[in-house]
């Protein structure tokens, strides 16, 4: 395997420009592929890392300053990720501030493919108040939205290129998530595609570097506007049990699997479930199956590693963010004393390890589209779905 260090703060490395072909590798005539990485200049992107894999079908760019997240991309010349109100992002975390407008300032940098929510939660905002020695209140914290990951750069950053054929390419990257008396949580991602592939996998380790037991919670946040999400769109999905996360969502129940078109001032609507799966590991997929069936992206993922899913569906003007969110999770975005009191956190011993892992598909032929939905009918006719009309539990508090 041939590797390279971009970034290792342990060794006081930073490289500010790379770029790889497989000619410098030595490789066979024929491979077509890039990695790239530069640093972005001007506006609230100033100081951002961002790295670009290229191959003959798929292009990606990753963004170490923003937690490695996916920022874009493209498959066969169509648009992966959506079109934010953020219009000079990928927002530096320097210009993103958690705390305001009462813990949504997570917003303000809000404009990837993929983002994750977490690490210490990963829901709604919320405050509690702390008990000085004397039993009378010493403080209000405020627990921000979606949580803190998304905004932590990383400390390492390395390209991994395999020595044999089909030479996958991984981009490796390092976030810690630690403040003293609070989580002290390491994230290993390696984000993996195979050159002329129709995809990707997402893999990351989460290790307790505490000498005390932690916990933690995780949501990957994947978002998808045209040509996917359009009016007629639909999504596809092998659902066990689902309800509406408010009375807002409640309104939509009887539609809420298809999309409309643009609207302006639209009000976001989410849906809380849990997927069945197969096999031990309860391995599952959700879809959003483009307007006509011609083309798709589809998510793949275990429940045994993430066993709550949550749609989200935000058909604003396309000025304001027309947005479709499929979100695995190892909890719902409620806030965490919520959840917390429902069993759904992730305990961590000291040194032990979470590991999750999520795979897009890109699919642009519609036998394609139409065999990955009889994959998920063959897996819904296991159990009929369960649809509750109203929010409530064990999903959210009482609508």
């Amino acid at each position: 395997m041939a590797s390279f260090i971009l970034t290792d703060l342990a060794q006081n490395t930073w490289i500010d420009s790379f770029d790889l072909t497989p000619a410098q590798l030595g490789l066979a005539n024929g491979e077509d592929w890039s990695v790239s990485k530069r640093t972005l200049r001007g506006g609230r992107r100033d100081g951002v890392d961002m790295i670009h894999i290229n191959h003959r079908t798929l292009s990606m760019a990753i963004v170490p300053t923003r937690g490695m997240g996916l920022w874009r991309g493209s498959y066969q010349g169509h648009a992966l990720g959506w079109k934010s109100p953020v219009l000079d992002g990928p927002v530096n975390p320097a210009f993103v501030h958690l705390s305001d407008r009462g813990g949504l300032g997570w917003l303000d940098g809000f404009d990837e493919l993929m983002v994750r929510c977490g690490l210490e939660q990963n829901g709604a905002p919320y405050e509690v108040a702390l008990p000085a020695s004397d039993g009378s209140i010493a403080r209000h914290v405020l627990y921000p939205l979606h949580g803190r990951i998304a905004n932590r750069p990383a400390h390492h950053v390395s390209v991994h290129v395999e020595d044999s054929p089909p030479h996958a390419i991984t981009i490796e990257g390092r976030v810690a998530e630690s403040t003293l008396f609070h989580t002290q949580i390491e994230m290993t991602t390696r984000i993996t595609t195979i050159p002329g592939s129709n995809g990707l996998t997402v893999r990351d380790e989460f290790v307790n570097r505490s000498d005390s037991p932690g916990s933690m919670q995780l949501l990957y946040h994947w978002n998808f506007g045209p040509p996917y999400l359009g009016e007629g769109s639909e999504f596809v999905g092998p659902i066990e049990t689902l309800a509406p996360r408010d009375p807002r969502a409640a309104e939509g129940l009887d539609h809420w699997t298809t999309y409309g078109p643009p609207e302006t001032g639209f009000a976001e609507q989410a849906y809380l479930a849990r997927l069945q799966g197969e096999g031990p590991d309860g391995r599952t997929l959700a879809m959003l199956k483009a307007p006509g069936g011609d083309k798709a992206v589809v998510l793949r993922f275990q429940k045994a590693q993430l066993p709550c899913f949550t749609l989200w569906k935000n058909t604003r003007g396309l000025s304001e963010g027309y947005v479709t969110g499929l979100e695995p999770a190892t909890n719902f975005p409620n806030s965490r004393p919520f959840e917390e009191a429902r069993g759904r956190v992730i305990p961590l011993e000291p040194g032990a390890s979470f590991v999750a892992e999520t795979t897009l598909e890109i699919l642009d032929q519609t036998h394609e589209v139409a065999a990955a939905e009889a994959e998920i009918e063959r897996i819904q006719a296991q159990e009929t779905a369960t649809i509750y009309q109203r929010p409530g539990e064990p999903f959210t508090a009482e609508g």
